[in-house]
């Protein structure tokens, strides 16, 4: 499904990426985790568009995506919520929904104004209704809560109808009811939606709980990858990772 080889991106001679290869096989619900500075925003924004690598191949369905724009990367089929919520703050939450929609077809300069194609509504609700949105749906973007801001912008996302989703840091900044209603919304989502979704998470009591497969980043490379269990116990990456992310937490 979403394949990556030998990806490298340089800042100033410091490599953010260095020779990361990963595969997310189709229908699977991966994180990627790691230390600051590991390099996992800028994995993010290379396979989103972004940024464009030195070197290396981003595969989706084995059609190389290298070199394309963001725009063009959203219609073939990857979507993406940010670390910090990219809204239109002066619409409501069915406006914002509709005119993502509508700005694919050429109609963005709508936003502003009534979009009046049917089915951008049924769409909407459809979108609204998977992330318990729907009661919002008349409620200003910009004054939802926090919680319900990161849904919107996931939802602006799932409304293009993508085959992969990346999430950046889902439950940032929540509280611990709102991080497992969070988490309970992704889980749902990739069970039931037939979607392959990558999040990059620091909270790893969700990242151990929700995955299939981690692949932990340090230094720009790929430390190790396996399943919970095996990342868990991996003795490097509890030195290089989970060990300060304990204290952290403590």
């Amino acid at each position: 499904m979403l394949k990556i080889e030998n990806l490298r991106k340089s800042f100033g001679g410091v490599a953010a990426t260095n020779d990361v290869s990963i595969e997310f096989p189709r229908d699977s619900l991966c994180a990627v985790i790691g230390p600051n500075g590991a390099g996992k925003t800028t994995f993010f924004n290379l396979i989103s568009g972004a940024l464009q690598p030195d070197s290396g191949r981003i595969l989706l369905d084995g059609q190389d995506i290298v070199g394309k724009s963001s725009a063009q990367i959203v219609h073939m089929g990857i979507g993406r919520a940010f670390q910090v919520a990219k809204l239109f703050k002066s619409l409501t939450v069915e406006q914002s929904l509709r005119g993502a929609l509508l700005s694919p077809l050429g109609k963005s300069s709508s936003l502003a104004g009534r979009f009046p194609l049917s089915v951008t509504r049924d769409r909407a609700y459809e979108v609204m209704d998977q992330l318990g949105l729907t009661p919002k749906a008349n409620v200003i973007s910009g004054v939802l809560s926090h919680g319900d801001q990161k849904l919107l912008d996931m939802a602006l996302a799932l409304v293009l109808s993508p085959k992969v989703l990346l999430l950046d840091e889902p439950v940032a900044g929540m509280g611990p009811e709102e991080r497992e209603q969070m988490m309970d919304t992704v889980y749902g989502l990739w069970k039931n939606g037939g979607l392959t979704i990558v999040l990059i998470e620091h909270d790893m009591e969700i990242v151990f709980k929700v995955s299939q497969n981690i692949h932990v980043l340090s230094y720009g490379k790929v430390l190790a990858e396996g399943t919970p269990e095996q990342i868990r116990k991996n003795p490097v990456v509890i030195e290089a990772y989970l060990g300060s992310a304990k204290e952290r937490a403590a």
